[in-house]
């Protein structure tokens, strides 16, 4: 304990007072042990986001194009207007995201890092990869327009089918993806505003959403819009939830002028198997259970409730099946991706964070792949949304670079 004389002078006892309180005051730490089962934690950080201007070669190799030589828009930049006159924009002349010292977890689960697939060259990340039945991989990838964006791989490596513009149109914003049971493909392009179902021949089944116009579902209207569509997900009984919202990239629609929108949220929607709307809800209702985005977005295999992943809130918001809030689980990292392995342990993507994370149902981080963003082996800028094979490998793009990650479980 400190004493201090009543003699002292003002100067000095002012001076000491001043150095004890900066000695008392908190510093973040920079690193953290193993304990309580989570891997130990450190700090790591960013690294330049080449926003889809890379070039990948048969070994996976990543080379940045200069600015110089970029086009002056890219690949999946014109999806609508910006964030703005919102409080959940990023803020004008605020922290450079850059800047971000990223939390890391330690590997440990002796995954090794492979580049088996070679996507057609182009400019243009892959936000979304998913795998079917038969082991045959899909690629959505973010590219200009006039190029290919949709690919089939067979189970050896070898593009068996692409998908062009004649049948999907250009994806403004190529977003989320998943295959279904029956082997269809469902893609999300979040600035069109539009989920399309295609067969596993690759022919159009069904577009919800009308392209170009976001707006809001009103059922009773017969109004079946929808608003900045980034994932779907299938419930056990085979039930579609479409999940919407960006966040800091979204449009502050609350003030548009088209009737047909106005809600200007994240939210969920919810049709049956057959098509049928159920219900829907919001972001931002009264009470608990929040959530600015969906960008992370899955439905846990064991009891169908749904999960979403408030990616710039650091946290995941867990509903039931009929959109009841059960719980929010504050973590560290970005919330880019959810999924569940076969076993039904829930999983996320980290984002510009650049790891893949196996969680407990509090949240709590089991094991750590990836080191981390960059363009090196097993770096991600942005780890996004991947699929598990049956024996639960993982299979991953990346946002801001063209190519596709195979992380392989040792033997």
């Amino acid at each position: 304990m400190r004493i201090f004389n009543s003699a002292m002078p003002g100067a000095a006892l002012g001076m000491l007072l001043a150095a004890t309180a900066v000695s008392s005051q908190t510093v973040p730490p920079t690193q953290g042990p193993a304990e309580n089962g989570q891997p130990a934690w450190f700090l790591q950080g960013s690294y330049p986001d080449p926003t889809g201007f890379t070039t990948v070669d048969e070994s996976g190799h990543v080379t940045v194009t200069p600015r110089e030589a970029r086009p002056p828009r890219a690949p999946g930049a014109d999806s609508g207007p910006s964030c703005s006159h919102s409080p959940i924009c990023g803020r004008r002349g605020g922290k450079a995201r850059g800047d971000m010292q990223r939390v890391q977890w330690k590997q440990g689960m002796g995954y090794a890092f492979s580049y088996p697939y070679f996507v057609p060259k182009g400019f243009g990340g892959i936000p979304s990869v998913a795998l079917d039945s038969k082991g045959n991989l899909w690629v959505f990838k973010r590219s200009t327009a006039g190029m290919p964006q949709l690919f089939k791989f067979d189970p050896n490596h070898k593009l068996i089918l692409t998908v062009g513009e004649a049948v999907i149109g250009h994806q403004d914003k190529a977003h989320g993806m998943l295959v279904d049971a029956s082997d269809n493909v469902w893609i999300t392009d979040n600035g069109q505003a539009t989920v399309m179902e295609l067969s596993s021949e690759g022919k159009l089944l069904k577009t919800i959403g009308t392209a170009g116009h976001r707006g809001d579902w009103d059922e009773a209207k017969g109004q079946r819009l929808l608003w900045q569509p980034v994932m779907v997900a299938f419930a056990p009984n085979g039930d579609l939830y479409i999940a919407e919202g960006h966040a800091n990239e979204s449009p502050n629609d609350v003030d548009s002028d088209d009737p047909t929108n106005k809600e200007g949220v994240a939210r969920v929607i919810h049709l049956d198997k057959s098509g049928k709307f159920v219900n829907q809800w919001f972001g931002n209702e009264v009470g608990n259970g929040k959530f600015d985005s969906t960008h992370g977005f899955a439905i846990d295999p064991t009891n169908g409730d749904v999960w979403i992943g408030d990616r710039e809130q650091y946290r995941i918001v867990i509903y039931n099946s009929n959109g009841e809030f059960l719980k929010t689980l504050q973590v560290h990292n970005l919330v880019c991706a959810l999924n569940f392995d076969h076993q039904g342990n829930p999983w996320m993507a980290s984002g510009q964070d650049g790891q893949f994370l196996k969680l407990d149902r509090s949240g709590r981080v089991l094991g750590a792949i990836g080191n981390g963003m960059g363009i090196g082996t097993g770096q991600f800028i942005e780890a996004s949304y991947w699929s598990f094979d049956k024996n639960d490998n993982l299979y991953a793009g990346d946002t801001s670079v063209g190519r596709v990650t195979v992380m392989t479980k040792p033997r």
